[in-house]
């Protein structure tokens, strides 16, 4: 099963900005999607951002225009620029990897957003 190794959470001001990363190792099939979701306490776990093997990405609508995906396909990681951030951003924020057999999930990193 496809391994992810998640780094770059912190605690950060409001207005301040992080980067988190995810190397994939491990069976990667080629046609696939990997990305970020989040889970603040007493919420469920929610879409941030993906981005698929071809390019295609998606955002939720709460973080457009402050986060960015990008992938580094010779590598197998990707990344997520996350600026702007707003004490609603605090969450464990979750990698994950997709394809047709099944999807893998990191161990999470912790984003606060705190004065």
């Amino acid at each position: 099963q496809v391994q992810l190794v998640e780094s770059g959470g912190g605690l950060v001001q409001p207005g301040g900005s992080l980067r988190l990363s995810c190397a994939a190792s491990g069976g990667i099939f080629s046609i696939n999607a990997m990305g970020w979701y989040r889970q603040a306490p007493g919420k469920e776990r929610e879409m941030v951002a993906t981005i698929t093997s071809g390019g295609i990405i998606n955002y939720a609508d709460s973080v457009k225009g402050r986060f960015t995906i990008s992938r580094d396909y010779a590598k197998n990681t990707v990344y997520m620029q996350m600026n702007s951030l707003r004490p609603d951003d605090t969450a464990v924020y979750y990698c994950t990897y997709r394809d047709s057999r099944y999807q893998s999930w990191g161990q999470g990193t912790q984003v606060t957003v705190s004065p």
